[in-house]
Formats: C-alpha cells, structure tokens, sequence
C-alpha cells in the first residue's frame, strides 16, 4: 500500500490555519509570527512533509540530515551503551522526517581537532554530540556555527546544550542502598578523571558517605580504565578489601565481578558490587547486578526535541537538561 504524501493542507486541518499560512510559514515568508512559524515546520517534519526540490524557498538552508558525533572507543562493541542511545536516536529522527547520519572519530582525529567533512561542507543542519570528548575537540566543533546539542556529556563552557544522567542523584542513591544493607567499608571502581559521568556518580557516593559519617578512604578508589584510551584495565586491589563497591558502569561491575571470581572472591558473600546504566551487562552477569536504571530512550528524545527546535529558532536554548534514573534491586548486594 502506498502511503499518502502529506500535503500543505493537511498540516493547516492540523494546526486550524489557512494554507495560504502554511506555505508563507514553510517558505519563509512575511506575514506569519515566528512563533506561529516555528510551530507549523514543527508539525510539518513530525507529519513527514518533504519539501519539493523544485521550490527553492521551500527547502533552502535544510538538508533534513542530523549530525550523531561519537569517539570511536565508546563504541567498541556491538553491546556498547552508546549503540544503544544512538539506534534510539536515529528511530526519533525519523519520526521528525531527518536522517541521523554517524561520525565515528577516531583518537588521533580528536587529538588534531579534524571535524567531518560533513559537518564542514553543511551537509547537515545540526550535530548531537554522543559521549564525551576533549576541550580542545569541544572547541573546535563550537568554533563552527551550527545548532549542537551534547548527549551525556557537559562542561564549565556557557551556553552549552546538554542532556544528561543525573548521575550524582542516581549514585547518591544506590550508595545510600548499600549502606542500608550494613556495609561501612565501601570501595569506588572508576577513573574520576576519565569522563563527567563518571565524576558525577563519585560525587554521588561520596555525598552518601558523608551523610552517613563513613570515612572516604583514598586507597578504595581503584581505576578501571585507561585516561588516554578508556579501554577497561586489569584491577589492582587494595590490600584491606571494602565489603561493597559501587562501580560507575555495569560493563565496569561485571569485568569487576569476574575478575573478583578468578581472585578467589564470593559475590555478593565476601564483597558486594552495584552498577549504573541497567545495561545488558547487569543481567547476563552472576549474579544479576543491582543498579541504576538510566533512560536513555527519554534522554535521546530530549536530545532529539532541542536539536530540532534549534534548527528552526536559533534563538531557542534549554541548557542543562537531568533525567533521573530508578534503583534496580538484584541479587549483587549481601547484607550484613
């Protein structure tokens, strides 16, 4: 069944205004507010109108292509997170009538800050930067104007437009979790200087020991990850073992976990371990990992919703956006 191209009058019986006001709003026009204007292109690309090629004025300035900027080593698998956010992405792209078209940026492109050659030849409306990268890359992509929107990733730079984990709250609470179980000697699993999701959720489990008068303990910080690469590294275990640590990833926990195994460790019996992300990692690991539901879905459509408003008002900003995530109790975490 072929489906019904959607017409200029269609979207006018949708908004109740005239045709005539429609094709001004689309073609740039005089005579529309620029409320009403950003509106009509709104309901325009959420209905799939194409502009035609032939009408110059109509589709001038749009190419309907989107941007998706990720680092090559967050997705170095076909399980990685990031993969996850960005088939998201691209579904809710397409429910606006744009195309998500991916950047994959090799290490050596973000140290020499080379930015696509489609971003640089226009070829896209707006970029959704995926994860994070160096200042000096930020930098260079801001140096060029077009709308941005950053996905799980921020930075001290005003006027940034961000959507992210509320990783503080998210880790704040599942540390407060653990704690409730009995356990004092608590250990962190992250490299705090790695990313700001993962400064975000040691903040969070410091907050939470604080509360509860527990000593922050220097030598139960144990890194996880290369600063340079971000490929997962082997552990090195402090001498006096905590009871429980709260990783900042599931991916984290469950290499965690099965490294703790080959060292002759219980989980949860000798030492209890939680995650963040609710990623498929939680659930294939053994035990199954108690940790932190993030919703991604809702944080690609936030991400989706600024980057078209954007496109079309360049005057729109929202700034910081949070989604908080659920605690998810699994079989990881021994009381005692």
């Amino acid at each position: 069944m072929i489906k019904k191209s959607v017409t200029m009058s269609d979207i006018a019986k949708e908004l109740g205004v005239s045709t005539v006001t429609v094709s001004k709003a689309l073609g740039d026009k005089d005579g529309v507010s620029q409320e009403l204007r950003i509106r009509i292109k709104e309901k325009a690309a959420q209905m799939g109108y194409r502009f035609s090629n032939s009408s110059k004025g109509f589709n001038e300035g749009y190419t309907y292509n989107i941007g998706i900027i990720v680092a090559k080593h967050f997705i170095s698998d076909a399980s990685a997170f990031y993969w996850i956010m960005y088939r998201y992405i691209v579904e809710l792209l397409q429910k606006h009538s744009y195309y998500g078209i991916l950047e994959v940026i090799p290490e050596s492109d973000e140290a020499e800050c080379v930015v696509p050659n489609s971003i640089l030849d226009k070829k896209i409306d707006g970029i959704i930067v995926l994860g994070q990268f160096s200042e000096r890359y930020i930098n260079a992509l801001t140096k060029i104007d077009i709308p941005t929107v950053y996905l799980d990733f921020y930075s001290n730079m005003e006027d940034m437009e961000t959507v992210l984990s509320d990783g503080f709250f998210g880790s704040y609470m599942i540390t407060s979790y653990v704690i409730s179980k009995g356990h004092r000697k608590i250990g962190f699993l992250g490299n705090i200087n790695s990313t700001t999701s993962i400064q975000d959720r040691y903040l969070g489990y410091y907050k939470a020991l604080l509360e509860n008068n527990i000593p922050l303990k220097h030598e139960f910080i144990v890194n996880d990850r290369s600063l340079e690469t971000g490929i997962f590294m082997e552990f090195d275990l402090p001498l006096n073992m905590p009871t429980a640590f709260v990783c900042n990833c599931d991916e984290a926990a469950y290499h965690f976990i099965n490294f703790l195994k080959s060292k002759g460790y219980r989980v949860p019996e000798d030492v209890s371990i939680v995650g963040y992300d609710n990623h498929i990692y939680s659930t294939i690991s053994s035990p199954r990992i108690t940790t932190i539901d993030v919703n991604s879905r809702r944080m690609s459509s936030e991400a989706v919703d600024i980057i078209i408003k954007k496109i079309h008002d360049k005057s729109y900003k929202k700034g910081r956006t949070l989604v908080t995530g659920n605690l998810i109790k699994r079989d990881s975490v021994a009381e005692i």
